[in-house]
């Protein structure tokens, strides 16, 4: 995956590209996992890809003038049209999922297909989400990924938790990330997604974790019920992070 910069209008956007075949537009979630680029690459044999980063992710320039859900989703139609890209396949996970959802409302017509995987946006009230600002570096882990002794080492690669100038490189950079996906995630990520879901016209795939203890895969029910027809797919063994402990399978399901 080449890491490129195209321009919108207001502000120059870092994104991945890759691959050949179908374009494919995939949202990242509001973790700090964008330099794992398996994903992607597995992805990219599947489909052409463009991956780009939310404004303040990576080593991307802030926009400070995304305010809410809205300018969220307008920005990256925004960014879709700077490549120039006509009706392409949206895949989002979780926050990306959330936008990529909010796209296919605001727009049903510019979508081919949509993915989303373990997306934010729906609150039942029976099973709140955890509040992702409140945890601490250590207790992420348990909320993200299956295996967490694993997930521990994705998280902070090549780094080592018990040195104190990492911690501190990890909490500046993971505080600067949280504080962009805030404008949509806090206090709780739920903008009125729900109201507009019926607007989605393109067929839909939903890819959860079966074990998730972020956002329960009792919401993938809820997505489905709410999106006409869309199809969900439980993966076993598999947590929030879905994407990155079983990347095949989430593949195979978006192909």
């Amino acid at each position: 995956m080449e890491l490129k910069t195209v321009r919108t209008h207001r502000v120059p956007v870092r994104y991945f590209e890759g691959g050949s075949g179908e374009p494919l537009v995939f949202l990242h979630g509001a973790g700090r996992l964008n330099e794992d680029r398996t994903f992607l690459e597995a992805l990219a044999a599947k489909f052409h890809v463009y991956a780009p980063l939310i404004p303040g992710y990576g080593d991307s320039e802030e926009h400070p003038e995304l305010y809410d859900m809205l300018d969220f989703t307008l920005h990256t139609w925004d960014v879709v049209d700077a490549l120039g890209l006509k009706k392409p396949m949206l895949a989002g996970f979780s926050m990306g999922g959330m936008i990529a959802a909010e796209m296919a409302a605001i727009a049903p017509h510019d979508v081919s297909r949509l993915a989303l995987i373990a997306p934010a946006g729906l609150w039942i009230p029976d099973h709140p989400i955890p509040d992702i600002f409140s945890l601490l570096p250590y207790e992420f882990p348990h909320y993200l990924f299956y295996d967490e002794e694993a997930g521990a080492k994705l998280m902070t690669p090549g780094g080592d938790m018990s040195d104190p100038k990492f911690i501190q490189a990890f909490l500046v950079q993971n505080a600067r990330e949280l504080g962009a996906a805030s404008k949509i995630l806090f206090p709780i990520p739920e903008r009125g997604l729900s109201t507009r879901l019926y607007r989605i016209k393109a067929p839909v795939t939903l890819i959860w974790g079966a074990c998730d203890r972020l956002i329960p895969a009792v919401y993938g029910h809820a997505f489905q019920r709410a999106i006409p027809g869309s199809r969900l797919v439980v993966i076993q063994e598999a947590a929030h992070m879905v994407p990155f402990e079983k990347t095949a399978e989430v593949v195979e399901a978006l192909s």
